[in-house]
């Protein structure tokens, strides 16, 4: 019997809600997928509410983890690692050794960057550091990286308004050749009004995948995203399919969650769960 793929996953963790690894977890999971979750900060809940407990893991136990994973083989048996949010510049540090060291251990690797950093409401939200670990040394190791818009223009310096200045902004990251830049959440000069798109950028050109623009903002929506993108990739979507399958499931689970008058996504909605049970074999 064939295994089924296996994600390595690290980025944060929530007691209460759906962001990071709470937020990507459970669809690859539902996918089929096999997937050894890594927590880069523990938190009662999002900041969005009145108090917040927990903190980012201690850089020594972050690397007893890592260690741990490492004695079981997991990088060589992994098809996918997935990085997003993370607290602390020794552990973003402690990422990308690990990552690298993945890569070097297994060719077949791919690995997809979500750079969490910030957004145009908020702004930079992680210390520089991080932001500067994340530009310098794991997006140079991504075969998919998933910016937003903000993300991407802090990262490069460039204006993100067009289809033209994703391409210059796309030069001015330390891209290899191979990876695949997808730029979620756009709304460029061109965009349809009403609309909202992910732009991909690849070796094969570029794609554009435009999609109702919602009037919701929650925690949690691109960790879902990135979570579905590999999910569908892993069971055999090419990228273009699995951006548009990301879209639709993120779509479904916003538009759920404002129904519930809930603070972050939501991953109960019918149809979401039908979906990804389809991805897996039988």
């Amino acid at each position: 019997m064939t295994p089924p793929p296996f994600v390595i996953s690290i980025q944060s963790q929530v007691v209460f809600g759906h962001v990071g690894n709470s937020a990507a977890l459970f669809p690859m999971q539902a996918a089929g997928l096999e997937v050894a979750a890594i927590p880069t900060v523990i938190f009662s809940n999002t900041p969005d509410y009145p108090t917040l407990r927990g903190r980012a893991l201690d850089p020594d136990l972050f690397a007893d983890l890592l260690l741990g994973a490492q004695e079981r083989g997991l990088p060589q048996r992994a098809d996918y690692i997935l990085t997003g949010y993370i607290g602390s510049v020794e552990v973003a540090r402690k990422v990308a050794d690990f990552v690298a060291g993945a890569k070097a251990a297994n060719p077949r690797l791919i690995y997809l960057c979500d750079p969490v950093m910030g957004d145009a409401g908020p702004g930079l939200y992680v210390p520089e550091a991080i932001a500067d670990v994340m530009r310098d040394r794991l997006l140079p190791l991504a075969d998919i990286a998933t910016p937003n818009p903000f993300e991407l223009s802090w990262l490069t310096g460039h204006r993100v308004a067009t289809l033209a200045d994703l391409g210059a902004a796309r030069h001015g990251l330390s891209l290899p050749e191979r990876t695949e830049l997808i730029v979620t959440g756009c709304r460029l000069e061109d965009t349809a009004p009403g609309q909202i798109e992910s732009v991909r950028l690849g070796p094969d050109g570029t794609s554009r995948h435009p999609t109702p623009h919602l009037p919701i903002a929650l925690p949690g929506t691109g960790d879902l995203f990135a979570g579905l993108i590999v999910a569908g990739v892993a069971r055999g979507l090419g990228l273009p399919a699995a951006i548009e399958m990301a879209q639709s499931l993120t779509s479904r689970a916003l538009t759920h969650a404002r129904a519930l008058g809930a603070g972050e996504v939501v991953l109960t909605e019918p149809e979401f769960r039908r979906t990804l049970l389809t991805l897996a074999p039988g």
